[in-house]
């Protein structure tokens, strides 16, 4: 076993004498599948009042189970978000700052925590935390998976992908369905093996360039005609450039590819009752981030992806486990993608990292026992624009931060995506910039929420104005200078983080 497995075990504080216990009790263990949907915002549901979306599925799932009304990206963009799924800490902490960014190997997933307590662990679809070929430092084997169905960023119809790091191969069809399917391989052969599973399933879609079965698209003929009256910019299918379409059109592709998603999610729980799996298997869907401006119409919500508004970080979130949710539940409590490992964690019955958490349990909330949260949510898009590439060193051998697999858009002249990410010069005031947020189970800090540091402090009460329309900095300053001095001194926490401090001995590389 590679030495770097192995001090990430270490870091883990597990005792391997106690793994037999934990495997004599694996069919009490409920098996847990992560679903997410890539730019899908929180409003594109039927439940949430969507008035032209069809999500019958989502719709049964949030009937069922828990609703998390106030769930969050930890970032409004995807690769970091797609961190703090794996790691429960926010996406800064390893530099992990924006799309295309990878994370570092050092960190420890749940995967690899739930792998080593005898999970069979699968991804499927998106992975963008790094290249998904074999021999990456950061794809989904070296982050604990032991199979893996994936594409280093976003796909559409017939996507491209590579199966446990080989050569790209396409596959023909709907590809939330097509992912779902290889899901369900995986499910089965975890079965037959008497072990329970994890599976991390990463939709492609909504994302754009847009495209749909027609069935799907069918359904969304007759949306609105001042839609017709409206472009939005967005990538072509054909060049993979930016165009300019009609807004209808656009959303009648996007509105398709969330309904053939949700139908594909139907498929996974109509599989897991016919094996006699679904009771004890806990299922957690959300997205990633808001919707894109070229998608955005309907929500209640300040923003939209990129933002740290609502409609930048504000999403679906649904947890349904029949075993383990027995009455059905809508909740307000503040909560986001760096929970699920902690939360996971709590329910197998196992130990968290030894090292800075920024999510914490939602296992009492699950239970009916948490009306509020305990501890504030912070979100922080770091200003990489101060970095000079040039003057660092690069985490990882830039070779294998060269991505594989091909998708329609192209950035940087490629269709395909590199990544990057590098050791952090030390610490200086300028590293506290960036758009950042502070939010308590009343008020939301928001500074600097435009970007460029020009837009400066704003605070909202979101439990009376969920639209971020009424600035209270002035009318409250108590309460923004307190919520900022917290917020201040996390980021403290995050930048020493970042310069390394977490990791108590270097991997091999």
């Amino acid at each position: 076993m590679r030495l770097s497995i192995l001090l990430r075990r270490s870091a883990c504080c597990f005792c391997l004498l106690i793994l037999p216990c934990f495997a004599a009790a694996a069919d009490q263990r409920p098996n847990i599948i992560l679903c997410m949907g890539d730019d899908h915002g929180w409003d594109e549901t039927g439940y949430n009042g969507h008035p032209h979306l069809q999500t019958p599925v989502l719709d049964e799932m949030a009937a069922a189970g828990v609703r998390l009304d106030h769930f969050y990206s930890a970032h409004p963009s995807c690769s970091p978000t797609r961190g703090s799924v794996l790691t429960g800490r926010h996406p800064n902490r390893y530099g992990t700052f924006a799309p295309n960014w990878s994370i570092r190997p050092e960190e420890i997933s749940i995967a690899q925590i739930l792998n080593d307590a005898g999970y069979a662990c699968g991804h499927f679809g998106k992975w963008h935390l790094g290249p998904v070929k074999a021999g990456s430092p950061t794809n989904p084997g070296a982050l604990g998976f032991d199979q893996w169905l994936s594409h280093d960023n976003f796909f559409e119809l017939n996507p491209y992908l590579s199966r446990n790091g080989g050569p790209p191969e396409q596959f023909q069809g709907e590809s939330s369905e097509l992912i779902i399917a290889e899901t369900l391989k995986f499910i089965q052969r975890a079965k037959a093996n008497g072990k329970p599973f994890f599976a991390v399933v990463w939709f492609g879609s909504p994302h754009e360039p847009y495209s749909g079965l027609e069935k799907d698209l069918a359904l969304y003929d007759d949306l609105p005609v001042e839609y017709q009256n409206e472009f939005v910019s967005l990538t072509s299918n054909e060049t993979g450039q930016r165009t300019r379409r009609r807004l209808d059109k656009v959303l009648r592709e996007r509105y398709a590819e969330i309904t053939a998603m949700d139908r594909a999610l139907g498929q996974l729980r109509k599989s897991l009752d016919k094996q006699g799996l679904r009771q004890n298997t806990l299922v957690w869907y959300c997205g990633d981030n808001g919707t894109p401006s070229g998608g955005i119409v309907t929500s209640p919500f300040r923003g939209q992806k990129s933002t740290m508004y609502e409609g930048g970080i504000r999403v679906p979130g649904i947890i349904e486990w029949p075993q383990g949710i027995t009455k059905p539940m809508i909740s307000k409590v503040n909560t986001v993608t760096s929970d699920m490992l902690p939360t996971i964690c709590e329910i197998v019955g196992l130990p968290v990292p030894d090292r800075p958490l920024d999510g914490i349990s939602l296992k009492p909330l699950i239970e009916g026992k948490m009306q509020q949260r305990a501890t504030p949510i912070c979100f922080w898009s770091y200003q990489r624009s101060q970095l000079k590439p040039a003057q660092l060193k690069p985490y990882i051998d830039p070779s294998l931060q060269q991505g594989t697999t091909p998708l329609v858009k192209m950035v940087d002249g490629l269709y395909t995506r590199n990544f990057r990410n590098f050791h952090h010069p030390p610490i200086t005031a300028r590293d506290y910039a960036g758009p950042r947020v502070i939010l308590d189970n009343q008020y939301k800090l928001v500074v600097d929420g435009q970007g460029r540091g020009k837009s400066g402090t704003e605070l909202f009460d979101l439990k009376n104005d969920p639209a971020e329309k009424n600035n209270l900095v002035k009318a409250k300053p108590v309460i923004a200078e307190d919520v900022a001095r917290q917020l201040r001194t996390w980021q403290t926490s995050v930048l020493s983080s970042l310069s390394g401090a977490d990791y108590k001995e270097p991997l091999d590389r």
